[in-house]
């Protein structure tokens, strides 16, 4: 879903934290942007470091081998943070601080839901509540927020919540136009 957000972020430097496979890292490293990747697997990051290598994109690209739960995230390095499918709520407030002024945080993960699921987690301790990621980012400048069942592409139904905030400060701020938020894939 980050293509479909990527040309009203800002360039620069981003973090893509548990890249897994690297799908967003080397997405946004064949963008332009200097990336960070974390993941706690060196398979994942083996993985990841060839996708990038087929797109020539590994110099962009730095693989670091950590567990989020445990690492020192530094202030106001990105422009661009994104999580896809972590549950990191609480390293939140440490993540929306590694964001530089204007800098924008991408989040997408499982709902609970009443609905049957064939895709996240077997149980909901890994699933947002309802407005859970919404609240997370309030103190930031929330420029999209939804919540509801999507058609993954392999055809199978999640239910899934995303953000897209931006850090900044004062009463007044700009806004991306929202079909540019909402262009196609």
């Amino acid at each position: 879903m980050l293509r479909r957000y990527v040309d009203a972020l800002p360039d620069g430097r981003a973090l893509d934290i548990a890249t897994g496979t690297g799908r967003n890292a080397v997405f946004l490293a064949d963008r332009g942007y200097r990336v960070d990747a974390l993941d706690c697997s060196r398979v994942g990051l083996e993985i990841t470091r060839e996708r990038a290598a087929e797109r020539n994109a590994a110099d962009r690209l730095e693989l670091v081998q950590t567990d989020v739960p445990s690492h020192a995230f530094p202030t106001g390095t990105y422009d661009l943070v994104t999580i896809s499918f972590y549950r990191a709520i609480d390293r939140f407030s440490d993540i929306k601080e590694s964001l530089n002024e204007g800098g924008v945080l991408f989040v997408e993960h499982h709902l609970r839901s009443n609905h049957p699921v064939e895709s996240g987690p077997s149980g909901d301790r890994y699933r947002f509540t309802a407005n859970e990621l919404l609240r997370s980012a309030l103190d930031l400048t929330v420029l999209e927020y939804r919540e509801g069942i999507e058609t993954r592409t392999d055809g199978r139904k999640a239910t899934t919540a995303r953000v897209v905030a931006r850090k900044t400060t004062g009463s007044r701020q700009s806004y991306p136009t929202v079909g540019e938020l909402s262009s196609s894939e």
